[in-house]
């Protein structure tokens, strides 16, 4: 049975590492590691988690099965102040994917975004993931393409997809 609950201060050891395991399978063929590196302090570091946690601007979530951990995401409700909860982390573990896992976590995330008044799940996607796919499997559609200057002459090379919710 998959379990989300909501994460703690003391999970940013844990998140760092499932991001560890996860970015360079994701991000590998499509991110020098240049990037990779940069990406993961500015977003990962003890510092950057801390603060984002801190803030609630994003609620983290664990994601277990059972007592394993799985993984973890990051989401916003109300997002830029629409009925829309923005999916901003959503990673797990490699050797989850293609059990149907994937779906699980989208539709709790779903249900947390209904009971926050949201109409709309949004999300943004490397234009080169093979994660689109799956994304459009299960609902989700490019609204739009944008380029993300991250710094450092980095650019996120993004769609924004977006999943209405009943």
């Amino acid at each position: 049975m998959i379990t989300i609950s909501e994460a703690k201060i003391s999970d940013v050891k844990l998140i760092q590492n499932i991001v560890h395991i996860t970015w360079p399978i994701t991000y590998g063929e499509i991110l020098s590691k240049e990037q990779l590196d940069y990406m993961l302090d500015l977003f990962y570091s003890d510092k950057a988690l801390t603060d984002q946690y801190n803030k609630k601007e994003q609620l983290f979530y664990m994601i277990y099965e059972d007592e394993a951990n799985l993984g973890f995401i990051g989401i916003e409700h109300n997002y830029s102040g629409k009925t829309a909860t923005k999916i901003h982390k959503i990673y797990l573990l490699p050797e989850t994917q293609g059990k149907g896992i994937g779906k699980k976590v989208i539709d709790e995330i779903g249900k947390l975004a209904l009971y926050n008044n949201s109409t709309a799940l949004i999300l943004n996607v490397n234009r080169f993931n093979t994660a689109l796919g799956f994304y459009k499997k299960i609902g989700f559609e490019v609204v739009d393409e944008v380029n993300i200057d991250i710094g450092k002459g980095y650019l996120m090379e993004d769609y924004v997809m977006e999943k209405k919710l009943n």
